[in-house]
């Protein structure tokens, strides 16, 4: 589904952010990508979703180019994306279920598929009761499980979640981490960035560890191990 063939990226100031990193994730794989800060995780993300270029190398999602897209392609492409980040990014103004529909109608989808896939996503992520409470009324991870219904009502081929984690307490990561378990079950590639070790180690799914911008470890089933 996605590879990494020989991919560095080196901005403009000289520092090296991804440093010849090479790597295939496979449909329906969950991989975990760990590395201390500034070990170019989020640069990584951003290769997949194309908003920055490679220096050298290439990034195949489906055997195709990213970066060699046209724009009206890349919108296409992007929409086989689910993305899940710390910061929630709910409009303020809108319900659970208005947030959520706002993604479905910006990718075309008709009022009735709305109608039907809104509440089925809120189901799966156990929040079909606070369909019409606004962010504001709900718990910080009440709001991230918005957002990643958010991310999955449009049937994504994978799902991208930086950091999703970060900002909650430990019951609540537990809850976000048994939903992500639950869409990548139902066949939806994952792909997770975390500094949280407890996250990890209770995955026991594959694991990506940059240090410095190359790729130090690999583990089929691993641990977090800096």
């Amino acid at each position: 589904m996605i590879h990494f063939d020989k991919v560095s990226k080196i901005y403009s100031d000289n520092s090296t952010a991804l440093d010849d990193v090479s790597f295939s994730i496979s449909p329906k794989e969950f991989v975990s990508v760990v590395g201390h800060s500034g070990a170019g995780k989020t640069t990584l993300l951003r290769m997949i979703l194309a908003e920055e270029w490679p220096t050298s190398g290439t990034v195949f999602f489906q055997e195709r180019d990213v970066h060699a897209l046209k724009r009206h392609r890349l919108h296409e492409y992007r929409r086989k994306i689910g993305t899940i980040f710390q910061d929630v990014r709910l409009l303020p103004n809108k319900t659970a279920y208005e947030n959520i529909a706002f993604a479905m109608e910006v990718a075309g989808r008709t009022d009735d598929e709305i109608a039907s896939d809104v509440p089925y996503a809120l189901e799966l992520v156990n929040l079909a009761d606070k369909m019409l409470n606004f962010p504001r009324e709900l718990s910080g991870g009440e709001k991230q499980r918005v957002a990643i219904a958010r991310a999955i009502v449009n049937q994504p081929d994978i799902i991208i979640a930086d950091e999703p984690t970060a900002n909650l307490d430990p019951i609540n990561t537990q809850e976000i981490v048994k939903i992500l378990k639950k869409i990548n079950d139902l066949g939806t590639t994952v792909m997770l960035t975390t500094h949280n070790k407890g996250v990890i180690d209770s995955l026991g799914r594959r694991v990506i560890t940059l240090d410095r911008g190359r790729i130090i470890r690999d583990d089929p089933k691993g641990k977090y191990s800096l």
